[in-house]
């Protein structure tokens, strides 16, 4: 790699508070994924249930979906950087609190479930937050799709590192420090957020419509913005009927390839480094790209990936295509929100992220408890090559719309 290539693909690092952000949240992120593969891990060994591996999901997202837009309005009138930490901080108790149910295991799936749900609403004032408050962490706007695709890298690398941590952990300590773990670990985030030097922030723009006048001036932009009202649908499609794969993943390390948490976590830090490799090329785009194509091309790549890593029952060689489908799920993923965020007014950023939230958590859940409802019926490698032949009919009828137009 040239010395040329490596000052593009890390760019956005000149800003000193992108550089505090993505080094908490690496850590953070990490933990984030161990308590996510140690939640799904705990409720299929208890239950054996593909459903209720899709109802864990459901719970988990259906809040989320539900509180989406009163984040994006909260994210819109107050400081994000206030909101940003107050969430931190409850997901942090969150945590905690799983810790302990489990570390002196008193708990049921319910608890389980609804601590789940708890998470989901905080995160859906979080997300809202965090992605348009990237834009006030880079000084130089070219430096935002960098700085998008960076954001994807630290989660991918977390999708990585977490689940091989959490499937070593589970097995050796329980599910009860893999959560404690992820507990420590919002410590590295509050502490990046502290230390940030943001440029003192008026309220983002003036509170002077109720709540349902802000949500009908977001629905009005979107009908004028085609390139946006695209992308959302596809997001919306791909969120409800391609992405749950993911719910059947500790089917896979179980039954099909007979093995245990840390064969899950195995799987799962495989589509983890196909995801890091989508993000580093998404990192090396050059400014003017047409991000139709590479959104169309990542979503095949994903369909593909997930045909082939369907009927593969030998790990090593299933292990690659885990990791080519993983390449195209985060490159579809970003490069949605890349045009979003790129392509929205300032004053719509976060409204129109709390319509990209809901449509990807309201499909989610619907459709892991879809994935799990179908697994149960035709089995999981029948599902997951139903879901890739989705992924691809969804690009053949978005491939030419809207006709002749390229979003760069």
């Amino acid at each position: 790699m040239t010395e040329k290539e490596k000052t593009r693909i890390f760019r956005a690092f000149r800003n000193r508070n992108y550089r505090l952000f993505f080094t908490g949240q690496s850590i953070s992120q990490i933990g984030t994924w161990m308590q996510g593969t140690g939640v799904s891990w705990v409720v299929y060994t208890m239950t054996h249930s593909e459903f209720m591996l899709g109802f864990t999901v459901f719970a988990t997202l259906f809040p989320r979906f539900l509180f989406s837009l009163p984040g994006g309005i909260v994210a819109d009138r107050y400081s994000r950087y206030k909101i940003l930490l107050f969430t931190q901080i409850a997901s942090m108790v969150q945590a905690v609190l799983l810790a302990i149910i489990t570390l002196t295991n008193h708990y049921t799936v319910s608890e389980l479930l609804a601590l789940s749900a708890v998470l989901g609403i905080i995160n859906a004032f979080d997300s809202p937050a965090r992605q348009p408050m990237v834009h006030e962490m880079v000084n130089d706007p070219e430096d935002l799709p960098n700085a998008l695709a960076l954001n994807s890298s630290l989660v991918n690398f977390a999708r990585i590192v977490g689940p091989a941590l959490a499937g070593i952990v589970l097995q050796k300590f329980g599910a009860g420090i893999c959560f404690l773990l992820n507990a420590l670990s919002f410590i590295a985030v509050i502490i990046s957020l502290l230390l940030m030097k943001l440029p003192a922030q008026k309220s983002p723009f003036p509170i002077k419509k109720k709540i349902l006048s802000e949500l009908s001036e977001g629905f009005e932009y979107l009908k004028h913005a085609p390139q946006i009202s695209m992308v959302l649908l596809i997001v919306s499609l791909v969120s409800l009927l391609v992405i749950p794969y993911d719910t059947l993943l500790p089917v896979f390390a179980k039954v099909i390839f007979n093995g245990d948490s840390s064969t899950f976590g195995y799987i799962r830090s495989f589509t983890g480094l196909g995801a890091l490799g989508g993000t580093f090329f998404l990192a090396t785009l050059k400014p003017g790209a047409d991000l139709k194509k590479v959104l169309m091309a990542s979503t095949a790549i994903f369909g593909i990936g997930l045909i082939i890593f369907s009927h593969i029952g030998f790990f090593p060689l299933a292990m690659v295509f885990a990791a080519i489908l993983g390449f195209g799920a985060m490159s579809q993923t970003t490069v949605c929100l890349t045009i979003i965020q790129v392509h929205t007014d300032a004053k719509m950023r976060g409204r129109v992220m709390s319509f990209l939230i809901m449509a990807m958590t309201g499909m989610l859940p619907l459709g892991s408890l879809l994935t799990g409802a179908i697994s149960h019926k035709i089995g999981a490698p029948d599902t997951l090559l139903c879901q890739g032949v989705m992924a691809l009919i969804i690009v053949a009828v978005f491939a030419n719309f809207p006709r002749n137009h390229k979003i760069k």
